[in-house]
């Protein structure tokens, strides 16, 4: 008697897991998609389109009012009143 009731819940473990395996299967099927054609025009259009100030060499010079990771001057930390 005990080795059929570990029997039932061995099938049940089994067909749990393929319960899960099969809901992440179709929540995989239903993700949204693009061609890899059109995912690589759209990495190209943005690369070219998009100035990268690390990479001078491509960009040119930057000016320090346009550089983001320029050291900020100011000189003002903190102001306590």
């Amino acid at each position: 008697m005990d080795t059929r009731r570990h029997k039932q819940s061995m099938s049940e473990l089994k067909l749990r897991r393929l319960m899960e395996h099969n809901q992440r299967l179709r929540e995989d099927l239903a993700r949204p998609r693009i061609r890899v054609s059109e995912a690589s025009a759209s990495l190209i259009r943005y690369c070219k389109t998009t100035k990268d100030h690390l990479v001078p060499s491509v960009w040119g010079p930057v000016g320090k009012h346009e550089d983001p990771y320029a050291p900020q001057s100011g000189g003002k930390c903190c102001i306590i009143q």
